[in-house]
């Protein structure tokens, strides 16, 4: 018997886990995939939004703005890449001016800091990327660029150290509630919980259905990208988005990442549902006359890699956060379309009220653990590889030589509270195979490292999601 069981472990899920991991609760979470963060939050823009496109009073709009300055607080203790860079919304006439001004003024009514419109000139001398054929463009300071899967991994790992249950593999197919306690059926087996939160992401409606609930229609909208090599990451410095277009569209965006590449997208078109993540090669294409209207000097032949990720939409405009109508304790997290990176932790502490508003009595620990470190050789003086080195050895040995990662960073990942078991999986811990070969030169070693570490053949060890085999038997017998 759970406190609370949260169904879903992207960023959502993993911020509702870490907040609910400081009180006197128990709490166990329910992942479909064999991993965490592993859907919706591996595949977007990994922005934290200034705020300035939140309709005016809004959910969006508050925890919007809220989430950014705890996400500061959040990355510093548990060692998570986010730095900060400006943002840019460019018009090239008249009909994008208004939407300049339209967003100017949401802007200020949402308490974005610095927010203002500035000149081609002025624009042109802080990011000189830009297109020179703009009129001008919407600034703001208050953005930042984070690592979306390591953020929402960082949580569920703390979480986890400080009791919560992660059990993945776990699809929800069913729940049932008597004598006022949740019944909940996944794959991996039956848990009882007092409360039951849907963070299901891209799949948020259909849970909501095995509790009865038929008003939440959701329409998922998938968004192709590039990622570009570290040769382009150092062209701009900024986010770039072009003017939302008539029908409302916010445009193709291109931003620097935290791991100094370069990405272009997401453009926009209806899927079945959050599993359709497929990328198209003609509307590829069309991506990047968009991202060279933005910045021309963009060299698209240093792509690396093509992505697509899904956003749950629905038919209402806002985030749908609240204890269901129709099934008292039953709590939805749905409909957590962008910002919703930007807004997870707010969006934990929304959590957390409903439930003490629902009865739930919630008493902080006395003893918490809310730090995390980990070793990033690439960002080590020579100095302090050397100590390491002599410390662990095995940080001497480099296995993906395009992010300079090491053995003992990847058996470190693989030791983690919340096992990687998948090539994948460890490329979202550590980096390794996200370089410009894409793990064609350290995959093979990966995969051998996973296989030892924990002790299984290597027929074992799948590239991501259930099914992906990587080897499926012998060529030959020795």
């Amino acid at each position: 018997m759970y406190d609370v069981l949260i169904i879903g472990c992207g960023v959502i899920g993993a911020a509702m886990a870490y907040e609910l991991s400081k009180y006197q609760l128990s709490v166990c979470v329910c992942e479909r995939s064999n991993d965490v963060a592993n859907a919706v939050t591996k595949a977007n823009s990994a922005i934290l939004h200034a705020g300035f496109d939140c309709p005016v009073g809004s959910l969006e709009a508050r925890l919007n703005v809220e989430g950014i300055e705890l996400a500061k607080e959040i990355c510093e203790k548990l060692d998570v890449e986010r730095r900060d860079v400006p943002s840019f919304v460019i018009a090239f006439d008249e009909r994008e001016m208004k939407e300049l001004e339209i967003l100017y003024e949401r802007g200020v009514a949402n308490e974005v800091p610095g927010v203002r419109i500035i000149s081609r000139e002025e624009a042109l001398s802080i990011e000189p990327a830009l297109n020179p054929d703009i009129k001008a463009a919407l600034y703001a300071p208050g953005s930042a660029i984070i690592n979306p899967w390591e953020y929402a991994i960082a949580m569920a790992e703390t979480a986890v150290r400080n009791g919560v249950e992660v059990k993945l593999c776990s699809e929800v197919t069913a729940i049932e509630k008597a004598g006022g306690i949740f019944r909940v059926t996944t794959a991996s087996g039956t848990y009882e919980a007092k409360y039951v939160m849907n963070a299901g992401g891209g799949f948020s409606a259909q849970v909501y259905e095995l509790v009865g609930g038929h008003d939440l229609k959701q329409t998922n909208f998938c968004g192709q990208y590039y990622v570009l090599d570290k040769s382009q990451g150092g062209i701009m410095n900024s986010v770039v988005f072009p003017c939302p277009d008539e029908y409302g569209f916010k445009g193709v965006l291109v931003a620097p990442t935290v791991h100094g590449n370069l990405i272009v997208g997401p453009d926009s078109y209806v899927v079945e549902d959050g599993d359709c993540v497929a990328t198209v090669s003609p509307m590829l294409e069309e991506l990047k006359n968009h991202g060279h209207r933005s910045i021309p000097s963009i060299n698209f032949r240093e792509a690396i890699h093509e992505y697509a990720g899904v956003r749950p939409n629905t038919q209402i405009p806002d985030f749908v956060i609240g204890e269901s109508e129709i099934c008292p304790h039953f709590i939805n997290l749905a409909g957590i379309k962008s910002p919703g990176l930007s807004s997870a932790p707010a969006i934990a502490g929304e959590g957390r009220r409903i439930l003490e508003h629902c009865g739930l009595d919630m008493v902080k620990k006395e003893e918490y653990i809310d730090t995390r470190k980990r070793v990033k050789f690439r960002e080590l003086t020579d100095e302090q590889r050397a100590e390491i080195i002599r410390e662990n050895p095995l940080y001497g040995r480099v296995i993906c030589r395009c992010e300079t990662v090491t053995e003992g960073e990847i058996v470190e990942a693989i030791h983690r509270p919340i096992v990687p078991r998948t090539i994948d999986a460890i490329k979202r811990r550590c980096n390794a195979g996200m370089g410009r070969c894409q793990g064609g030169f350290c995959g093979p070693r990966v995969h051998e490292i996973l296989a030892r570490e924990l002790g299984v053949s290597p027929a074992e060890i799948l590239m991501d999601e259930e099914g992906t085999y990587i080897i499926t038997s012998p060529v030959k017998e020795a």
